[in-house]
């Protein structure tokens, strides 16, 4: 294994090529929780996979397959290890990532709400005056971050991405973010949902192609909202863990450090079923039917 995260595991297959597994481990509150939420990591998965198939004529990505039989005819040594990564596992290419968090919001949500708040800005940049919370921005706008190693990611200015990557790259990772992004909510909203926000990563190819890597446009990346209970200034009802936060909120004697408690069996069941809906919704076909798309 080269890296456990909170919800990932990392393998090295070759020099070239790693296997990413999603777990089904949830996490809130940067705390691991102790249960697990059955069929997660098969959602985060397939669901990249969906978007990246549909995005496959504009842009490069890391991905080679999502399929298990296609990972085994490549890689037969992992057959011995099969039960702990198929159907959840994507075999892509190794990159250099990226050190900067590529986030576009159509709706101010989350930090940058609690900034905007506090300060009328994001990332100390001014914004327009009477946003209301969770409501539309007069325009998607790129709001980039830290890629923290340890700790929490931090909103900072396009002229700082210039500083980290480049004018030229910098350029690029707001234009493509921007393409992603729009892509996916017009997507979406043929289908009755709104994504209010989302997340993109890039790294280096070692032929120094800039790659679309890790997941895109999954519940774990991104903020979706059902369009028919949708109203400005409400909290909306995510289409992600939102009831595994909404449980630990309601703990007053959690102090959001581990460890943490035990979820219900209702509200593991609740947070699958909303990974099953965002996927049925989106996809237009069941997790079980799905067919992995091939890229190689």
């Amino acid at each position: 294994m080269v890296h456990q995260g909170k919800v990932r595991d990392v393998y090295e297959v070759s020099d070239h090529v790693i296997l990413m597994v999603a777990s089904d481990r949830v996490s809130a509150f940067d705390v691991i929780l102790p249960q697990t939420i059955p069929r997660k990591g098969e959602v985060l998965t397939k669901l990249t996979a969906w978007w990246l198939d549909s995005l496959r004529d504009v842009l490069d990505h890391h991905l080679i397959s999502v399929d298990t039989q296609e990972i085994l005819t490549k890689f037969p040594s992992l057959e011995h290890s099969k039960a702990n990564w198929e159907d959840r596992s994507m075999l892509v290419h190794k990159t250099k990532p990226v050190m900067v968090e590529c986030v576009v919001r159509g709706y101010i949500s989350g930090s940058a709400w609690k900034e905007y708040r506090n300060s009328g800005t994001l990332a100390g940049e001014d914004l327009p005056a009477g946003l209301i919370e969770n409501g539309a921005l007069p325009e998607p706008i790129f709001s980039p971050s830290t890629k923290a190693t340890t700790g929490h990611d931090e909103n900072i200015t396009f002229s700082e991405v210039i500083n980290i990557q480049g004018e030229v790259e910098a350029q690029k990772l707001k234009d493509l973010s921007f393409h992603i992004y729009n892509h996916g909510a017009n997507f979406a909203h043929e289908r009755g949902i709104i994504l209010a926000d989302t997340k993109f990563e890039f790294g280096h190819h070692s032929d120094g192609r800039l790659l679309l890597i890790d997941e895109v446009l999954t519940p774990d990346s991104s903020r979706f909202w059902p369009a028919e209970t949708y109203k400005a200034g409400e909290k909306q009802p995510s289409l992600d863990k939102q009831p595994v936060r909404d449980f630990l909120d309601a703990i007053s004697s959690w102090d959001k450090q581990p460890p943490p408690p035990d979820l219900t069996n209702d509200v593991v069941s609740e947070t699958t079923s909303r990974y099953l809906k965002i996927f049925r919704a989106l996809t237009g076909t069941d997790l079980d039917s799905f067919i992995s798309p091939k890229f190689e």
